[in-house]
C-alpha cells in the first residue's frame, strides 16, 4: 500500500513537473524581422517582413502604418496550424504618405498555450524615413570643351548627403570626389569608344535611391584617328607568344595565342585598370604640367586604328590606347609628375608595369619595362627616375608605353603635356568647389 502510495505521489510530481515545463517552456513572442529595419525608402523600395516561430508556431499578423498620429491597418493575417516561418512583402507605394519619418509597428502571436491557450503576442515597431525626392544638382563650371578621347573636369555641388555621385556617359561612369568645402569635383573622359551621340550628365543616388540629374554646356570635338598596318612574323610570333601560352593552354600555334592575348587577355587587363582606378585621392597630388620622356621618339600615338597581317592576310583589329615612346635600350624613365605608386607588377600584355596614382582618379601607367625602382606605397616627385624601357609583355621592341587613365579608362596623354590645355580646362576649375 505504502508502495502504491509512494508511485502515486511520484507520477503525480511528475506530470505536475512536465506540465509546468509544457506550459511555461515557450513565453516568447514571434521573432519579427523587417527589411530593410531603418533608414531611408522610396516609394518603389521593396519592404519585406519576416517572422519566426519554429517552437510554437505562427498564428497571427497585424501590421499598422502610423504617421503624423493618423494609423492604418495595413495587414491582418491568420496564418494555418503548422507554419513556423513567413515572409510578407509590404507596399506602401498605394498609401497616402508624405516625405518624412513613419513607423510600422507589427504585432504577432504564436499558438503556444501560454496564457491559457491565447499564446504569446510580440510587438515591434520600426521606423523608416520616407524620402521621394531626387537630389538637386547644381554644376559650378560652365565652358566644357571636350574631345573622344580626351578628358575634362566638372565642379557641382548637391542639395543633401548622397551614396554616391559623379558623371555618366553611356555605361561609363566616373565617381565624383567631396571637397573640404562640401562641393565635388568629377574629372572623366568622353571615351574613346563611346558613340559621339551620348549625352554627359552629373548624376547622384542618396541613401533611399532617388537619383538625380544634372546636366552640362559642353562642346564635343572628334578626332581623327591613325590606322596602321602591323605585321606579325612568325620570328615575333615563336619570340614572345611562349610566355602567354599558360594563359591559353588549349591553343595550339604562337597565332592562335597571339589572337587570344589580343581578343581576350587584352579587354580583362584594360578592365583591370577600373579596379586600379579605385586606389586613388580625393584631390590632386600634382601643380606642375606633365612630363615627356626626354629624347623619346614616338613610335604610336593614341587612339591608332591596328590592322594585323601576318602572310599578308588581316587576322585582327584593335585599337592603341597609349603613346609609345622609344629612344635607347633600357632609357631611364621619369615619373611624369608627383604621385603615390599604387601598382608595380607584371600584367599581361603590359609586361612589368608601374602605376601612379596623381588623384581624382587621374593615374599615369608606364608598360614594358626592363627594371622597376620604386614600390606601392612610394611618394614620388616629378621627374623622379621610377624605372627603364624594356620589351616586356606584349612589345616588339624596347619602348616606353606610356599611359594617361581616368577612372580607369585610358586618355589621350597628348592634352596633359599641353600645360595650356591643363590650365584651361582643368586647374582653371578647381576653385569653383571652393568659393561657394
Amino acid at each position: 500500500m505504502k508502495t502504491i502510495k509512494s508511485f502515486f505521489i511520484l507520477t503525480l510530481l511528475f506530470t505536475l513537473g512536465y506540465g509546468t515545463y509544457f506550459y511555461f517552456h515557450d513565453t516568447d513572442g514571434p521573432l519579427a524581422l523587417l527589411d530593410p529595419s531603418g533608414g531611408s525608402i522610396t516609394r518603389k523600395t521593396p519592404i519585406t517582413l519576416t517572422l519566426n516561430d519554429e517552437t510554437s508556431m505562427l498564428a497571427q499578423v497585424t501590421i499598422v502604418l502610423i504617421q503624423d498620429g493618423k494609423t492604418v491597418e495595413i495587414l491582418n493575417k491568420d496564418y494555418p496550424e503548422n507554419t513556423p516561418i513567413a515572409r510578407e512583402e509590404i507596399d506602401l507605394s498605394k498609401q497616402f504618405l508624405k516625405d518624412g519619418l513613419l513607423t510600422l509597428q507589427i504585432t504577432s502571436r504564436d499558438r503556444s498555450i501560454y496564457h491559457f491557450g491565447d499564446g504569446n503576442t510580440a510587438t515591434t515597431s520600426f521606423q523608416l524615413i520616407r524620402d521621394t525626392r531626387p537630389p538637386l544638382i547644381e554644376v559650378l563650371s560652365t565652358a566644357h570643351n571636350l574631345t573622344v578621347g580626351g578628358a575634362g573636369i566638372v565642379a557641382y555641388s548637391i542639395g543633401e548627403v548622397v551614396e554616391n555621385s559623379g558623371v555618366q556617359i553611356g555605361d561609363y561612369f566616373f565617381p565624383g570626389h567631396q571637397q573640404l568645402s562640401g562641393d565635388y569635383l568629377c574629372l572623366f573622359t568622353f571615351p574613346y569608344n563611346a558613340d559621339p551621340e551620348e549625352i554627359p550628365q552629373v548624376v547622384a543616388m542618396d541613401e533611399a535611391g532617388n537619383q538625380g540629374v544634372g546636366g552640362f554646356y559642353y562642346r564635343l570635338k572628334q578626332p581623327k584617328f591613325k590606322v596602321d598596318k602591323i605585321p606579325i612574323s612568325d620570328r615575333f610570333l615563336k619570340r614572345k607568344m611562349p610566355q602567354f601560352q599558360d594563359f591559353f593552354p588549349q591553343a595550339e600555334t604562337p597565332l592562335e595565342v597571339f589572337l587570344n592575348v589580343n581578343r581576350i587577355l587584352r579587354p580583362k587587363n584594360r578592365a583591370w585598370l577600373s579596379d586600379v582606378a579605385a586606389m586613388t585621392s580625393d584631390s590632386f597630388e600634382w601643380s606642375q604640367s606633365f612630363l615627356r620622356q626626354p629624347g623619346a621618339a614616338t613610335r604610336a600615338t593614341f587612339g591608332d586604328r591596328r590592322h594585323y597581317f601576318h602572310n599578308d592576310k588581316e587576322i585582327d583589329q584593335q585599337t592603341h590606347l597609349g603613346i609609345d615612346l622609344a629612344s635607347i635600350a633600357r632609357a631611364k624613365v621619369p615619373a611624369t609628375n608627383s604621385g603615390t605608386v599604387v601598382y608595380t607588377d607584371i600584367m599581361g600584355i603590359y609586361g612589368q608595369c608601374i602605376i601612379i596614382d596623381h588623384g581624382l582618379g587621374l593615374q599615369t601607367l608606364y608598360a614594358h619595362l626592363s627594371s622597376m625602382a620604386v614600390e606601392v606605397g612610394d611618394v614620388v616627385e616629378r621627374g623622379q627616375i621610377i624605372g627603364r624601357t624594356g620589351a616586356t609583355g606584349l612589345a616588339g621592341g624596347d619602348h616606353l608605353h606610356y599611359g594617361i587613365i581616368v577612372g580607369g579608362v585610358p586618355v589621350n596623354p597628348i592634352e596633359w603635356w599641353d600645360k595650356n590645355w591643363v590650365r584651361n580646362n582643368i586647374t582653371s576649375k578647381l576653385q569653383l568647389s571652393s568659393e561657394q
